[in-house]
């Protein structure tokens, strides 16, 4: 049965409708793993059997009768611990949101429970969604399938390493410095960060019902084919209910498009961010593969601003973000110490952090317009490309560090580099509302996955899931870790 685990949603789904196997059957069969392989992974943390499993006895129902719930009909499949599914708590990994036991599903879990898949479990991230590793006081520590001495990434570590280790169909997360596509890097699975508020986010949020949409944060799929996050995407895209009066979905798609027609642009590496000579050469391989098939490639093909500049634009940006979801206690204390104490003459990178987390409207008004026209420089960009190859992460799959953020760094080919430097590659795309899909490009001599990432216009995410089909066909596809085999 292991071989039946780790096949795409879409075969799942295909297999039920066929019924060569029962949504039960195909449930109990996760479950079994779950009770096997889950107490050393520590990917799910919160079990939903008991209603997954009368879930699963209504679409065998359903099917006997000859009605098709959708796409992903009897499909069990895991979420984020951090969208709201009704009667489990939604913590973000805070112990004092432990009791935060929510009453209805996130907008985008509906969608997907509309198009047949059987949630039964939630999976693991860290405190606050602020972190490339996924632990927490509440429900531990998250490993890495491939070796449990290594992450899974975060923040939707639980998410991929649930994928990978064959315990869920598919998955969603969440992501605002790269919290989708680092675990689908980390974990050898593919991600999907979709264009800013393409998805709508209502029940994805710390306590409260939120109707607001987090600046550069969205939600996504992530799965171990490129066909579902094709499916996924069509299935949760969609204006709110306030914009569909005017407004309706019409992405573009590759479709039947040769990969010959494509102008491909390479970004590789940059001394902004250095990666890993290897993690350089997964970004080439992908580059040669679609030359081989006739694609036009241009390397160091970069839009028209520093880098230097981006990342700056995005770091003021994506902290003033992240502090918003601060107790109020927390912040004013923040606000206090850097108005009182923080010597103005400061410019290192933790005092330029502390002052975008508490910016003013003003502050954050310029930012947002320099933003802005990184929007456009985008645009002209993609005027000549139809996608952008980069890096996703630095390296593969590091060991656990649970020490102080300020403790930690990174190693990269031998040398030592800021933990947090990480963020560059995800900012690139989330500070523009871009959509970017990462790939798996097989694993290196460790036996640890390496990903790329393809970016596209803004509203071309189905290009870029589009291009990730095509070269899965040619061999970038997920690879199972051996142990779980």
């Amino acid at each position: 049965m292991s071989d039946l685990a780790f096949l795409s949603a879409t075969e799942l789904a295909a297999k039920v409708a066929a019924k060569e196997i029962s949504a039960v059957e195909l449930l109990q069969m996760y479950l079994q793993r779950v009770d096997t392989y889950n107490p050393d992974l520590n990917a799910l943390c919160v079990d939903i059997r008991d209603q997954a499993l009368a879930d699963a006895e209504a679409a065998d129902a359903a099917l006997a009768q000859g009605q098709s719930l959708g796409a992903f009909h009897g499909v069990p499949m895991t979420v984020k611990e951090s969208y709201n599914v009704a009667g489990t708590p939604t913590t973000w990994g805070n112990p004092d949101w432990r009791d935060n036991v929510t009453a209805e599903d996130a907008e985008c879990v509906k969608k997907l429970k509309g198009a047949g898949v059987n949630v039964f479990g939630k999976t693991n991230v860290p405190l606050s969604l602020a972190d490339f590793q996924s632990y927490n006081e509440i429900y531990g520590t998250t490993n890495n399938p491939y070796d449990h001495s290594r992450i899974p990434g975060g923040s939707s570590g639980g998410s991929a390493a649930a994928l990978a280790a064959g315990l869920t169909g598919l998955e969603i997360g969440s992501d605002i410095g790269g919290s989708i596509r680092n675990p689908a890097h980390f974990c050898g699975v593919f991600g999907h960060k979709p264009t800013h508020d393409l998805l709508w986010m209502r029940g994805h949020s710390a306590p409260g019902d939120m109707r607001s949409t987090p600046d550069i944060s969205v939600i996504g799929p992530l799965a171990r084919s490129a066909d579902d996050l094709y499916s996924a995407i069509k299935i949760m895209a969609g204006p709110d209910e306030i914009m569909s009066r005017g407004y309706q979905l019409n992405l573009p798609e590759l479709g039947d498009r040769p990969l010959s027609e494509l102008k491909v642009g390479v970004w590789k590496n940059d001394e902004a961010a250095p990666v890993a000579q290897e993690v350089e050469a997964r970004v080439d391989l992908v580059a040669a593969a679609l030359r081989d098939a006739g694609a036009q490639i241009t390397e160091d093909a970069k839009p028209e601003f520093s880098a230097d500049h981006s990342n700056e634009v995005y770091q003021r940006l994506l902290h003033a973000t992240m502090a918003s979801r601060m107790p109020l206690e927390n912040y004013e204390s923040l606000k206090a110490y850097v108005a009182n104490e923080l010597d103005p003459e400061d410019n290192s990178s933790t005092a330029q952090t502390l002052r975008a987390q508490v910016s003013s409207f003003k502050e954050w008004s310029q930012a947002n317009e320099m933003r802005h026209q990184l929007r456009w420089r985008w645009h002209e960009y993609f005027k000549q490309y139809d996608i952008l190859l980069t890096p996703m992460m630095a390296t593969a799959a590091f060991e656990h560090d649970q020490r102080p953020f300020a403790e930690r760094s990174l190693q990269v080919d031998n040398q030592e580099r800021p933990y947090f430097e990480q963020v560059f590659w995800a900012g690139l795309t989330g500070v523009a509302y871009l959509p970017s899909t990462v790939i798996p490009t097989g694993l290196n001599d460790m036996g640890l996955p390496i990903g790329v990432q393809i970016i596209g216009p803004q509203y071309g995410d189905l290009i870029t899931i589009g291009v990730a089909q095509k070269l899965e066909r040619m061999g970038f596809a997920f690879q199972a870790p051996a142990a779980y085999q």
